[in-house]
């Protein structure tokens, strides 16, 4: 979307269970004492200290002796074993949405969601009142974390054929505009176009997205009906973007499947009717496609210039990989997925480095969020940051729960790194979580070095080791 300084463009046996599940989540939690450090803590002026300057070294970002988890509670130390144990279990994962439903009825709604309030939704999840998810991002504040929050809206769950489930998405979404100013210095939320317009709809209008762009007025090539959905669906937009500029809120655009990425950039760069001299467009770019991803980037780039526009973008590694296969599949296209890990590094690798060079160029017209969970990509970054000054334009991002010990890391060397964060009733997020967990398969079955250095931090604490 856009941000500039006009427009910144997210049962009596089973009531008895639950109460008996609500007091072992209340006793856990005092005896694993959950502390928020107050502005005064150490942990707090740490973070204070450290993100008055930024280093010109990397030796301060040390990823491997997990000293970082110092700043987590038992609690949240035992948690994330207890979940980072299911989540590496292939198996479980892929039968994730069957043993949750069967789990459901066997246990009954109110036992079912607090055991997962205990486990994988406390894990991954801000919260689901106002107050809880203010809390969580309060605690991620102390951290050196900012908050990046997220409307858990599935865009491949299948729609209704009304407008009412779009026009519900606005509220979502400007709902998730409110909780996330004051979360923390430059406030930022995510979304998905495909929340707020068909993903066919925009297809099939990219050549008269293209001709507006070109200073036609109209959408002549649209039938009546298309036209209609199709301005519909950019009021929609339109009063998200608004809210943000009132807020003050940067808003970013998901990328979604390879075949309808093109015509979310041209959706978004319609907005640009009338372009302020400095908007920022945000749209996350994946890195996997064999398709030269590079290329795409240095040409969106190149139309953000001929538009007098500032570009960013959000650097992933690719997601959906089985949808694209099985997409390309059923469609008779090519396979959209890079063949190998190691191709797939290296692409990532080549824009990472188109990115930083723009910002070190251009500096405010580009601006780039370094969003992995690989280690490597991270200190490549970093090495890269520390020797220029003046790249305010790179930030780091990760997803809430996942590679702490990174992001721990990064924020208490004063790094701007943000956690995408989901929010809302267990039912609302499960579809999400699962399909996440599906997205980053290869990630949670790396995630033995975290696990290991939280098991370290556990037992020092245990034996009461300084």
């Amino acid at each position: 979307m856009l941000h500039s300084q006009k427009w910144h463009c997210d049962l009596q046996i089973g009531g008895m269970l639950h109460c008996g599940a609500r007091f072992l989540h209340r006793r856990l939690l005092t005896l694993w004492s959950p502390q928020v450090p107050t502005q005064k803590s150490s942990s707090s002026k740490t973070v204070l200290e450290t993100s008055s300057k930024k280093s010109q070294s990397s030796s301060l970002l040390n990823l491997d002796d997990g000293k970082v988890f110092r700043l987590k509670t038992k609690w949240e130390l035992s948690r994330a074993l207890l979940v980072f144990f299911l989540c590496s279990s292939p198996w479980l994962v892929q039968k994730a949405p069957k043993l949750l439903s069967f789990t459901r009825r066997i246990l009954g709604r109110r036992l079912w969601t607090s055991a997962l309030r205990l486990t994988l939704y406390g894990q991954f999840v801000a919260g689901e009142t106002h107050k809880e998810i203010k809390e969580t991002l309060q605690r991620l504040q102390h951290l050196g974390v900012r908050p990046l929050l997220a409307v858990p809206i599935e865009e491949d769950e299948p729609k209704p054929s009304s407008e009412r489930w779009y026009d519900k998405n606005v509220q979502s979404m400007i709902t998730c505009l409110d909780l996330s100013v004051g979360g923390a210095p430059n406030p930022m939320m995510q979304l998905k176009v495909t929340a707020l317009m068909a993903a066919e709809l925009c297809v099939s209008t990219v050549g008269c997205i293209k001709q507006q762009l070109l200073g036609e007025v109209s959408f002549s090539c649209l039938s009546q009906e298309e036209n209609q959905h199709f301005q519909k669906s950019l009021r929609r937009l339109n009063s998200v973007a608004e809210y943000a500029v009132e807020k003050g809120v940067r808003v970013l655009v998901d990328a979604e499947y390879t075949y309808i990425n093109p015509a979310l950039s041209l959706v978004d760069f319609l907005f640009l009717d009338s372009p302020p001299p400095l908007c920022i467009l945000f749209i996350i770019l994946p890195g996997n496609p064999k398709y030269d991803t590079l290329e795409r980037l240095k040409q969106d780039v190149a139309l953000a210039e001929c538009l007098g526009v500032s570009f960013g973008i959000k650097l992933v590694r690719g997601a959906y990989l089985n949808k694209e296969r099985k997409l390309a599949k059923e469609k008779g296209y090519p396979d959209p997925v890079q063949p190998s890990w190691e191709a797939t590094n290296e692409s990532y690798r080549r824009c990472l480095d188109f990115g930083l060079d723009q910002v070190s160029q251009v500096k405010e017209r580009f601006e780039m969020i370094v969003a992995t969970h690989n280690e490597a990509s991270v200190t490549h970054a970093v090495q890269r940051y520390c020797g220029e000054k003046g790249w305010g334009g790179t930030v780091f991002g990760q997803l809430l729960g996942m590679c702490d010990q990174v992001s721990l890391a990064l924020g208490q060397a004063g790094y701007a790194i943000y956690k995408s964060i989901p929010y809302g009733s267990v039912e609302e997020v499960i579809p999400y979580l699962i399909r996440r967990a599906h997205e980053n398969q290869s990630v949670l079955l790396g995630i033995r070095k975290e696990r290991d250095l939280l098991c370290l931090e556990l037992w020092r604490r245990i034996l009461r080791r300084p």
